[in-house]
Formats: structure tokens, sequence, C-alpha cells
């Protein structure tokens, strides 16, 4: 059976963003390429490290089947860690800055979600949701991740609330790059999300049934 159209260009899209180079050239079958070559003036020089992607291999395809052969989540499935002593006071003495509690509700605003509309499409208790919304609680990367989904939030919006979470999006994660595809192009369809979620094994982000 052949596959969506929607998973061939998840496939593109991984193939060409994916940078764990350590875990792409242990795949069997996989091609080293040359870093390093001699320039016209004479040096050694060393081409860019993404020419050891995934896209760039003639066998590309056949590839990315054995590599999702091995895929796992190992990611942390926490939906919220505790502020340090540190944060705390860091907080306290810069009432202003911009935190996750602070920022999330105008980047709900620009998807015309409330955090009571948001918290309810996240599987976290409410309890835990309401305090990671006063500030009280910070969420942790698989949480904003999630709202981003959900509540079909603009990438600009992702980025500043994984920023300011003290997070960014990692080309080098598998969840990552799968995210970033589902943002970027907006597919937001709960079943065409929930399949390319599963076609790369993605289970630690907490999304409500």
């Amino acid at each position: 059976m052949e596959q969506p159209a929607y998973l061939r260009a998840l496939d593109e899209h991984f193939c060409a963003r994916y940078s764990d180079y350590v875990k792409i050239s242990a795949i069997e079958g996989y091609v080293m390429p040359e870093v390093l070559y001699v320039a016209q003036d004479g040096n050694i020089a060393r081409r860019d490290s993404s020419c050891m992607r995934l896209d760039r291999q003639q066998d590309a395809e056949l590839l990315l089947a054995r590599f999702k052969e091995g895929l796992t989540d190992t990611e942390f499935a926490f939906s919220f860690r505790f502020p340090t002593v540190k944060q705390r006071f860091h907080a306290f003495f810069h009432p202003k800055e911009n935190t996750f509690a602070r920022t999330l509700p105008r980047a709900l605003a620009h998807c015309g979600e409330t955090t009571a509309s948001a918290g309810a499409k996240l599987s976290i208790e409410p309890r835990f949701w309401e305090r990671i919304v006063k500030g009280k609680l910070l969420p942790e990367k698989c949480t904003v991740l999630a709202l981003a989904l959900v509540c079909h939030m603009q990438l600009e919006d992702v980025l500043e609330l994984l920023g300011v979470s003290g997070f960014t999006m990692d080309p080098a994660n598998v969840r990552d790059v799968v995210v970033d595809y589902l943002i970027v192009q907006k597919i937001y369809n709960p079943v065409m999300r929930d399949d390319c979620l599963r076609e790369y094994r993605i289970t630690s982000l907490p999304i409500a049934e």
C-alpha cells in the first residue's frame, strides 16, 4: 500500500533536516561522504556537515526505512518540572521578564485559544496545568510541543514559548524534526498528525485522546 503524500513529504523533510550524524552513520549501508577535500588554493577544507544527512545518500529511502526500524521514543514523558531556587529568586527580582506563564496567553490568543481550552486538549491533570499557567511549575519541552500541535500554533509563537522555557528545536532530535514538519506544514488534522507521530514512534507528547 502506497504511503499518503503527507507521510512521503515528512520522510523527505526528515532526511533533509535530521542531523544526529552518529546515529545516521551507524545505519547499515550508509556511505560516509568525503568531509575533507583539497580546495582550489591547495589548502585542506571541510565541507558543511549537512553533506552527511540522509537526503545526500543514494539509497536514502532504504536507509531511512532501516533507521525507522530501530526507533523508540526515549524522551521524558513528564509534563512539568519544578523551578529551582535560583529560578524562583530570578523570577522574584525580574518580575517583568518574559516567562512561559506571561507569554502563553498572548500565544494562545493568536490561535483563538485560552488557557482553559488549551488545557482541555492536553493529557495533563488540571491541577498541574493550572500551576503551569500561573508559573508555579515549569513546562517540559514535550508539553510545549504538544500544546503547539493541539492549538494549531504559529511557528514564531512556538519558538518563543520554547525559548522562554529554556528549550530550542533540535535538528538532532527525531521528535523535534517531526513536530517541526507538522507545524510548518500546518498538519493539525488529528488523524494525519497521529499518523506522522506513529510513523516515527513518538509517544511522549501529552496530547489528550
